[in-house]
């Protein structure tokens, strides 16, 4: 028993340290929170019992991507609000520059701008995204969101998709 005790002791200790060491190593890679229902159900699942107590996710947040901008459609990002710098928004790329998206519930087709993309919510129905304030620059961006590592029966890879019925045209 003591022995499972110095385990789960030492096992604390260096995910804290980790943790830590990763948020001061900013430049790299940060823990963020996951805030609303926009991106649910991938991140703040909604169920009956988070009514009563909602938690937040907290994502693990990589900056590598940003040296040359390396995106791909359906990975989900950190970006500023175009409408307002000190909002952070987490949305899903839907399109890259040069890609045409029709947007839902009317017949526009758009071409995204060079240097732009366009960002919807999972949970379309809460969603300030593109539909709102139109294509984001990429410049805005913060970094890509690569696993959940809280709260941990929600631990794991986000895995990069694009919801049924939204897929760009090339």
């Amino acid at each position: 028993m003591g022995s499972l005790k110095f385990l789960w002791d030492v096992s604390k200790s260096c995910l804290t340290a980790g943790l830590i060491s990763l948020t001061f190593s900013d430049r790299f890679a940060s823990i963020v929170p996951v805030r609303g229902t926009s991106m649910s159900p991938t991140f703040n699942p909604i169920t009956d019992s988070s009514i009563k107590s909602s938690s937040d996710d907290y994502v693990l947040l990589e900056k590598l991507c940003l040296e040359k901008y390396k995106f791909s459609q359906g990975d989900v990002v950190v970006f500023r609000s175009p409408s307002n710098y000190k909002e952070k928004h987490i949305k899903r790329i839907i399109g890259l520059p040069g890609d045409w998206v029709g947007t839902p519930h009317s017949y526009d087709v758009i071409e995204i701008p060079k240097g732009h993309c366009w960002v919807e919510g999972d949970n379309s129905l809460s969603s300030m995204d593109s539909k709102t304030f139109g294509p984001v620059p990429l410049g805005l961006i913060q970094g890509r969101v690569t696993h959940i590592v809280w709260p941990p029966q929600r631990i794991g890879e986000v895995k990069r998709s694009i919801p049924p019925g939204r897929l760009p045209f090339s």
